[in-house]
């Protein structure tokens, strides 16, 4: 089973694909691992996109199973998914998660230096626009386009539920395809 796992900044994809992967015994791909080399700051330089994909293809190619999360509407990839599920959390939800996950990930050099300061204020007002579809890339307009051009099943999950509850309704989604 190849799942992919995408939806908003903050919407819980990570989170998500993480326990998902450990409860199938899956690998989780996290996209952005893919698109930005890695540096200190992270998420600073994106990888070229023939790069990008020619890694994501080698490692999802060592494997009959497993889980993608992230947008991946713009990688021109062929990608061969068995089910995709987007996650729509409302966007004062996202956005405190966001703001608690850039205080972990940085600590207070996101309030004390101006350079991260400002970083993580267009970080933020970047993911604040996600429903407003206010920019190129991943936005929710964009997200409801790759659904719709999806020829997989898709799965929404609407709502700020709880890791289990997604998992559990994940793995009925699964059943029922198996089943068929």
């Amino acid at each position: 089973m190849r799942i992919h796992i995408f939806g908003a900044s903050g919407s819980g994809v990570t989170t998500l694909g993480n326990a998902l992967g450990k409860k199938l015994n899956y690998p989780y791909f996290d996209s952005d691992e893919f698109f930005w080399i890695t540096t200190n700051p992270p998420f600073t330089t994106r990888r070229p996109p023939e790069e990008r994909n020619q890694l994501i293809n080698q490692q999802t190619a060592q494997h009959d199973n497993w889980i993608l999360g992230g947008s991946v509407v713009s990688w021109d990839n062929n990608w061969d998914f068995d089910l995709s599920v987007f996650l729509y959390i409302p966007p004062a939800i996202r956005l405190e998660r966001l703001r608690k996950r850039e205080l972990e990930r940085y600590g207070d050099v996101i309030f004390t230096d101006p350079e991260r300061k400002i970083t993580t204020e267009k970080f933020l007002q970047w993911a604040a626009n996600y429903d407003e579809n206010l920019h190129a890339g991943r936005s929710l307009q964009v997200h409801q386009a790759w659904i719709k051009n999806l020829t997989t099943p898709v799965l929404i999950i609407e709502g700020d539920t709880t890791v289990a509850e997604r998992i559990a309704v994940i793995l009925s989604k699964i059943n029922e395809l198996e089943d068929q």
